[in-house]
């Protein structure tokens, strides 16, 4: 494409720029005119102007633009992770998915042609740049309607999302006693949802079902904006019930907006997750070179071979609570929220799909502050890791100015859960945070699969971090901290801070001769 004019201030993505057009457009710059500018440069400053101000000498120092709020004394900002469910990509339990992970197992699908569904046009399927791969949640079309007091008519139409999000927050609660009749404080519900392809593929060309149900009863059981009031109304859940969306972002999201109610007093106890399921489910995606999704099936973050990521389904929810009060009231703690950073890119970037480094480490930084923690002090980063060639290396120079120079160098092991079941969207950060949980309780950091030699834009010999390629023992001379990370497609960043928490042996019972066992099942009318 040919533009006579282009000003200074041009966006070089805007006027038309790919991935491929910008490894040339820097090959040449230093061909041409020995100017040297990493490619993950030009997607932080795409204008003329922007590179020039880059390339001259002066101080680079990320402004960090944010007021550092006081904090007293003796008010814990602590936030206890009491329990935790979900639903992954070969695991339909948390204690599955940790059997997964420990033992380093791709649960990513991949389909023969005739088991892909059959709503897939043919021409589709035998397009050789169609890639039949992905991790699925068969359990997504099971569904116990009359156990939730949905008509299962009603059920039928309603987004497996919700669903499948229902039954986990009544799960966690039932785990930790929690649920409603038996719990006097109030339960907030913090919670999101991926795109709706449910409602598209299989509630719109059903005119039948749409005539039976309703058109608005349709809507307000598929509608993004009821995910969590669904969840609330269903379970009797009376604190505040907040629908969340930011894209990639939006589980990690959920779980810093509920961090902040707690510390807040807007409710006792909240949940907090989200969940994407894609219909039709045995599917996958036609592979386009540059873009976000892989050519063969499998997520390899930080790996020099790594070509995309995978968009798979899972969910997953955890139950937090102050820890002052948890404590008190006896509960299992699972670990510790320290802090979390929130914030947004912002223009200065590529477009509007870019990552950029400056906006993640801010967030990684707020985050910190918040925990009042040294980077020093944090041994895992539990990682985006969409294993985008380009993508990945924005992340580690996030996660590099974060962490400022260290003396010691490789001593922050860093892994993703997208190389196990690919990218779980907006229920991805949850499952970061799962996971890291399990790596706290069993004292093991599981390998990030898929590395063997790293991407040639990122230093990791001279850089605080390492791919923790192996299962590895997580020796910590102090308390083990770890650091999760989920950046949203339009900018949102989150970054929490967590802790693992030494829970007190209580003295066994001797038991009695004979107990009761009680078994509740509780059926709206």
């Amino acid at each position: 494409m040919n533009i006579p004019k282009i000003g200074i201030d041009d966006n070089f993505f805007e006027l038309g720029g790919t991935s491929l057009l910008a490894q040339k457009l820097v090959a040449q710059l230093l061909k041409e005119h020995n100017l040297r500018l990493p490619v993950t440069k030009l997607y932080q400053f795409p204008t003329i102007a922007n590179i020039s101000d880059y390339l001259e000498p002066k101080n680079k120092n990320v402004k960090m633009a944010f007021a550092k709020q006081s904090k007293k004394k003796n008010d814990s900002r602590d936030i206890a992770i009491i329990g935790m469910a979900g639903r992954f990509p070969g695991a339909k339990s948390v204690d599955e998915l940790w059997k997964i992970l420990r033992e380093g197992k791709e649960t990513i699908s991949h389909f023969t042609k005739e088991e892909l569904d059959s709503s897939i046009p043919e021409n589709i399927k035998n397009d050789p740049l169609y890639v039949g791969s992905r991790g699925i949640l068969p359990s997504a079309k099971e569904f116990d309607a009359l156990f939730f007091g949905l008509n299962p008519k009603v059920a039928s139409a309603m987004d497996p999302q919700q669903r499948i999000l229902m039954e986990i927050s009544w799960e966690v609660l039932e785990q930790t006693g929690y649920l409603p009749d038996h719990h006097e404080g109030t339960v907030g519900v913090y919670a999101g949802c991926g795109h709706n392809t449910y409602y598209t593929h299989n509630v719109m060309p059903n005119k039948e079902l749409i005539d039976q149900v309703g058109e608005f009863q349709a809507s307000t059981v598929n509608e993004k904006d009821y995910i969590a009031t669904r969840i609330a109304y269903h379970l009797n859940l009376k604190g505040p019930a907040i629908s969340i969306h930011s894209a990639c972002s939006t589980s990690l999201l959920a779980i810093a907006e509920a961090t902040e109610a707690l510390r807040n007093g807007q409710c006792d106890i909240a949940i907090a997750g989200a969940a994407s399921v894609t219909s039709p489910m045995n599917s996958g995606h036609l592979y386009q070179e540059g873009s976000i999704k892989t050519p063969d099936g499998h997520c390899r973050p930080f790996d020099a071979n790594a070509k995309g990521t995978v968009f798979s389904d899972g969910a997953g929810v955890v139950l937090l609570k102050r820890l002052d009060q948890a404590k008190k009231d006896g509960d299992y703690v699972y670990g510790v929220i320290k802090g979390v950073g929130i914030n947004n890119d912002g223009g200065d970037k590529g477009s509007f799909t870019a990552p950029s480094a400056e906006g993640q480490a801010n967030a990684i930084m707020r985050a910190h502050f918040d925990a009042d923690v040294a980077p020093n002090e944090i041994s895992y980063i539990e990682a985006h890791g969409t294993a985008t060639p380009v993508g990945d290396p924005i992340e580690i120079e996030g996660l590099e100015i974060a962490f400022g120079e260290q003396s010691e160098k490789n001593f922050c092991a860093i892994g993703s859960i997208k190389s196990n079941m690919g990218h779980l969207t907006s229920a991805a950060g949850v499952a970061g945070v799962i996971k890291t949980l399990l790596a706290f309780k069993h004292e093991e950091i599981p390998a990030s699969l898929g590395f063997s030699s790293p991407n040639p834009l990122i230093d990791f010999v001279n850089n605080a971090f390492f791919v923790n390629s192996e299962l590895r023992k997580w020796d910590s001379k102090a308390s083990k901290k770890a650091g999760v990370s989920s950046f949203g497609v339009g900018g949102t960043n989150v970054h929490v801070v967590l802790e693992e928490y030494k829970n007190k042996e209580r003295p066994k019972s001797k038991g009695r001769p004979v107990e009761i066992l009680i078994l509740v099942r509780k059926i709206k009318k």
